[in-house]
């Protein structure tokens, strides 16, 4: 009876480490990279999850592909971890999306080593302190569709190779300390480009006049050192719909401008626009417009949402009148 027992206790011991063995996805390189990333870290109570005992594609943070098992996503949110990134993180061939997004205690430039990863869709570092110029070389990841470097500390111009990435939907550079013009290059970024975000920098001079041939849906550019004229940005048959170029030095006659029946938000509050509010913007039923601290003249059209606004859309103007600011004479 007992020699019974410890067979079967045997054979099912067996088949428990075998039905083990075979629920482990988890790439056994892809798994050295991951535990010499959390060494790099300092071992962080963020990354507790990665035992070495266990399946890497169950661990917290990554995600692996259904039919590879290959590591394709790796989002660190969040986390109390400190240093630099890791160009361990370029061992990953098979990454699609990486994000290091809200560490504050991240530091240092971006690594060279992350060109490697050609795969990559999608790159966000965003709220950290990493600083440095933006690289040039973040142009070789062709396949990216999505760029968010906003919310760092990067200075210094930004570089002409950006406008090589093809693929983009949406680039964010905000909130850093950018300076210098909008380069050349970007003229001539792809049709496919939706939003884009180069707001709270120090930017200078004009933008491309190309960008009148594309169709975003967002662009915010405000607290920024722009100058000149953006009315071909809008047009009866543009689909943009969020426009800020607020506290810029933008100049140029707004009254004869057309606007697409989609925009919702217009502010260009604090600039040198002068001329007078179109008739065209009473049409626009959901729009949220602020044009004060500006050179504007005459009576503000009757109709759509610009009688709901406060006055303090309004103000500061050279000669702006009716509701809601006190009558024209």
């Amino acid at each position: 009876m007992k020699i019974t027992l410890l067979i079967i206790l045997s054979i099912l011991t067996f088949l428990s480490q075998l039905l083990l063995s075979h629920s482990t996805r988890c790439n056994p390189q892809d798994k050295k990279v991951l535990l010499k990333i959390k060494k790099a870290f300092n071992n962080p109570y963020h990354l507790a999850s990665w035992n070495p005992d266990t399946d890497c594609c169950q661990w917290y943070v990554v995600d692996c592909d259904r039919k590879t098992n290959r590591i394709t996503n790796f989002h660190l949110f969040a986390a109390n971890v400190s240093g630099q990134i890791p160009p361990a993180i370029a061992d990953l061939p098979y990454l699609e999306s990486l994000t290091f997004h809200k560490i504050t205690n991240l530091t240092g430039t971006i690594p060279p080593a992350l060109a490697r990863l050609t795969n990559l869709k999608m790159l966000t570092i965003s709220w950290t302190n990493i600083s440095g110029p933006i690289p040039s070389f973040l142009s070789q990841l062709k396949n990216l569709t999505f760029l968010d470097l906003s919310f760092n500390n990067f200075s210094g111009a930004i570089p002409q190779t950006l406008g090589e990435l093809r693929n983009l939907n949406g680039l964010r550079l905000d909130r850093n300390k950018l300076t210098g013009p909008i380069p050349d290059s970007f003229g001539d970024l792809s049709p496919t480009l939706q939003y884009l975000y180069l707001s709270h920098n120090q930017l200078s001079g004009s933008i491309p006049r190309a960008w009148g041939d594309l169709n975003f849906t967002s662009v915010l550019f405000d607290r920024n050192r722009l100058e000149g004229d953006i009315s071909f940005l809008f047009g009866k048959n543009k689909t943009v719909q969020n426009v800020d170029f607020s506290r810029n030095m933008l100049r140029f006659d707004l009254s004869n401008v057309e606007f697409p029946d989609g925009l919702s938000t217009l502010d260009l509050n604090h600039n040198r626009i002068y001329g007078s509010l179109p008739e065209g913007l009473a049409k626009l039923e959901n729009l949220y417009l602020n044009v004060s601290y500006n050179r504007l003249c005459g009576q503000i059209p009757v109709g759509g949402r610009l009688q709901e606004l406060d006055y303090s859309s309004y103000f500061h103007n050279r000669c702006l009148c009716g509701a809601p600011l006190p009558n024209c004479k």
